[in-house]
């Protein structure tokens, strides 16, 4: 290929990638049901997207080490503390009998379905068992599912991925043995993986806390650390044995996400960006490898094999890992309802089934096509069914409005009790322990101390959280948190007005009431008698009264800002301060 070739071939997959994650984002589906068919396009109408060629020998392993930072930055945001119960055990489960019900399903079908021979159909079953976190991830955000459900998904997504790869590699190695009359021990092989994986991952590990708790680094330097310590270990892990450095880099970022001692930051813009770049990049390259021609005569046999997986073998793997757990009859039924294949069942099957027919094993070449339109198809399945699956079950999270209050004030626990009549779930904080004494005693819920604090310290998500009211009596500290929260989190906050100069005044967050309800204008006009009431919006608001906040007939919370007031309409829930 020539330069300008390169150049065009490069920067059309680049923007291929990101056009088609903002035109998703704005159709409001997953990303994942856009990309797969540019990609696809892309590749049959141009070959300069093809990555074989723009990249040769250097491309599958950029694409292992790409999937790395994935796996990286997915074990990152898994905490296994946050499993409570016996929900602990699904997890396992679904790994456990997961992986040999769906590979020896899938190998079982791909034979008669796909006129594949035994190891191109075995190879397929080991590229279908793998789900992961790049389908997973966006399918969830999504949806909304409560907080356990979420978490047993995501964990099975990142966990099932690297094995799933190296049982991939495992069985290309004994197929590719018995081609050539070799003998194999496909379970030592695959042990074998697992301590190299976990040997790269120890020694990650070991660089990553020198250079993150010993070194100091600033954000900076710190993102650059685990970047380069991430792709250094998988790049030597795939070196000694293909696919192990995937293994590596997962265990890396739970060992970074749960062992103590490390301060990583919950939000990282810069490797959520990275990341999202790379998995749109990546669909659109993989995709773009698979050409019309070898499509022909695979695509009825493959959305059979698509419905048995969906209808009978995921829903089987789900009751088997859910049984005689407290999860709900509706969480176990969507698990049942979500398997979509990724990023690596597609990298697999195009390394893997690539390399068998070229060493003529029957049926080879059909393993990357038929992974193709499995992935299509489940992702544009479950993309286009999960929400409206999920609401069905009653498994999503309530669409009411679920506030965090932060102070301790009467009037502010008078706010918390006029919400919850609206109907509102109501958390409270406060950064004394005398003031979270006082919202105990007034039988209002308390948030976790570390809820707040992980939020404002670590950028972590405040889950379940829809908006922060920073209603303390310090500027100071309203204005920190609401630049802080403001900065690392997707929650919406507000903040009251500052009563004199100083950082308050430069503080960044929607500004509530107007600038003359200070927290000490509203202190005084409680202790002098004023109380907060809610009301309904159809007799319109008391000319003594001043409109705090609206619940609206959805249970939405919409404040009264220094923007402007809310326009109630009939059904609306007033929130007032007025007289008794």
């Amino acid at each position: 290929m020539s330069t300008n070739e390169v150049l065009f071939g490069l920067g059309l997959i680049v923007v291929l990638a990101v056009g088609s994650q903002v035109l998703a984002s704005r159709l409001r589906i997953p990303a994942l049901i856009i990309l797969l068919p540019v990609g696809f396009t892309a590749g049959a109408l141009t070959a300069d997207v093809n990555p074989e060629r723009l990249w040769g020998a250097a491309y599958q392993p950029l694409v292992s080490l790409a999937v790395a930072v994935i796996l990286y930055d997915s074990g990152l945001s898994l905490e296994w503390g946050k499993i409570r119960g016996r929900a602990r055990r699904v997890v396992p489960r679904l790994v456990i009998w997961g992986v040999p019900i769906t590979m020896a399903s899938a190998a079982a079908l791909a034979g008669p379905l796909l006129g594949m021979s035994t190891g191109a159909a075995l190879m397929t079953g080991a590229v279908l068992v793998v789900s992961g976190p790049t389908v997973v991830g966006p399918l969830l955000r999504f949806v909304r599912p409560a907080g356990r459900l979420q978490r047993i998904l995501s964990w099975e997504g990142s966990l099932i991925d690297p094995v799933g790869a190296i049982l991939g590699a495992v069985v290309f190695e004994t197929v590719l043995a018995s081609t050539h009359g070799g003998i194999s021990h496909p379970v030592g092989l695959f042990l074998l993986s697992i301590g190299i994986g976990a040997v790269g991952a120890a020694a990650g590990v070991a660089v990553l806390w020198f250079c993150l708790c010993k070194l100091d680094l600033d954000d900076v330097l710190s993102t650059m650390a685990q970047l380069g310590c991430v792709v250094g270990v998988a790049a030597v892990c795939d070196i000694v044995r293909d696919d192990t450095g995937l293994i590596a880099a997962l265990l890396m970022g739970l060992a970074v996400a749960n062992m103590r001692g490390f301060d990583v930051p919950a939000r990282r813009p810069f490797f959520e960006t990275l990341v999202q770049l790379i998995i749109g990049v990546l669909f659109v390259s993989i995709s773009a490898t698979v050409t019309p021609q070898s499509l022909q005569h695979l695509v009825l046999p493959t959305f059979g094999l698509v419905a048995v997986l969906v209808l009978v073998i995921r829903p089987l793997v789900a009751f088997l890992a859910t049984f005689r757990t407290e999860l709900t009859r509706g969480e176990r039924a969507f698990i049942g309802w979500m398997a979509p294949r990724g990023i690596v069942a597609a990298a697999t099957a195009s390394t893997f089934g690539t390399q068998l027919a070229a060493n003529h094993v029957g049926g080879a070449s059909r393993i990357l096509p038929v992974s193709f339109l499995v992935i299509v198809t489940t992702v544009a399945l479950y993309g286009l069914t999960a929400v409206p699956v999920a609401r069905r079950l009653g498994v999503t999270r309530p669409a009411r409005s679920s506030p965090l209050l932060v102070g301790s004030d009467p009037w502010v626990i008078d706010l918390a009790r006029a919400f919850r009549a609206a109907g509102l779930d109501v958390l409270m904080w406060a950064p004394s322990d005398d003031q979270r004494a006082q919202i105990k005693q007034a039988a209002l819920q308390l948030a976790p101390g570390e809820l707040l604090a992980s939020a404002v310290g670590q950028g972590a998500e405040l889950e379940g959280i829809t908006a922060v009211l920073l209603l303390t009596d310090e500027d100071h500290y309203n204005a920190l948190a609401a630049i802080s929260l403001a900065g690392s989190s997707n929650t919406t906050v507000y903040r009251l007005a500052p009563s004199q100069g100083g950082v308050g005044s430069y503080a960044i967050g929607e500004t509530l009431f107007g600038p003359t309800l200070t927290h000490p204008a509203l202190s005084a006009r409680y202790t002098s008698g004023a109380h907060i009431s809610t009301r309904s919006s159809d007799g319109g608001v008391p000319p003594s009264a001043d409109l705090l906040f609206l619940v609206n007939a959805e249970g939405t919370l919409i404040p009264a800002t220094t923007s402007g007031a809310p326009d109630p309409r009939p059904g609306d829930t007033l929130v007032l301060l007025g007289p008794s």
